[in-house]
């Protein structure tokens, strides 16, 4: 695959020495030549400076070519103007953006731009560990699905539902259990998998229902559950 990234910081640099390490050829767009130091050497002959929501500096890193199209530079107007010139104009059919405004990646979601919002996402992930299950801080997902009609959240189970099966918690919920963490391992969850206290679980579960969701796989209490 060829693939365009907009960005060369810590993020840009990273991705594109890992996916020319597994075989894809990569090219970097900058407006700052000077970032382009983070590069090694062979990767740096393919970079290209200029904004790269311009069609010529697109051009010039192949978009035309490419299978995939990653915007990570600082600014989030700049990396969702060229994530919808790589789409709408050229067809790059894998296309991602990293927005540090979560409002703003709620709204580019609904648009059919897949973002990830690193500062909402970073932020999020550590409340999860701090303080897991505190009703008082919300749930935001790890996932959604581009409409907002699904997502993926994590929640710690309650001993509400110690030693019920994986199949007995998704049809009392109405989610689907992607995999589930225990003892610092992850695995794939079978509908005759056995849920201990403690386990933390991956669900898929409509955007709307999450925060109930989360609630519920949390209490240690029958009524609490719902069930």
């Amino acid at each position: 695959m060829h693939i365009v990234i907009l960005g060369c910081g810590r993020v840009g640099s990273t991705l594109a020495h890992t996916l020319e390490d597994a075989g894809h050829t990569v090219a970097v767009i900058d407006r700052s030549p000077e970032a382009f130091r983070r590069l090694r050497s062979a990767t740096a002959k393919q970079a290209v400076t200029g904004l790269g929501h311009h069609r010529d500096v697109l051009v010039r890193a192949g978009v035309e070519t490419a299978d995939a199209f990653a915007a990570v530079s600082s600014g989030d107007n700049s990396n969702i103007i060229a994530a919808r010139v790589a789409r709408e104009t050229f067809g790059v059919r894998n296309v991602v953006a990293r927005i540090y405004d979560p409002r703003r990646a709620e709204v580019y979601q609904r648009l059919g731009i897949p973002t990830v919002g690193t500062v909402r996402w970073t932020a999020d992930t550590i409340l999860r560990r701090l303080v897991p299950g505190d009703e008082g801080l919300g749930a935001e997902p790890l996932w959604r699905d581009p409409s907002g009609t699904l997502a993926l959240v994590e929640a710690v189970t309650g001993t509400s539902w110690l030693d019920r099966r994986v199949d007995q918690v998704e049809s009392a919920l109405g989610v689907r259990v992607a995999y589930l963490g225990r003892g610092g391992e992850i695995t794939l969850a079978r509908g005759d998998t056995r849920v201990r206290s403690g386990d933390v679980l991956h669900v898929l579960a409509p955007a709307g229902s999450i925060q109930e969701t989360v609630r519920r796989l949390g209490a240690d209490d029958v009524e609490g559950a719902g069930r």
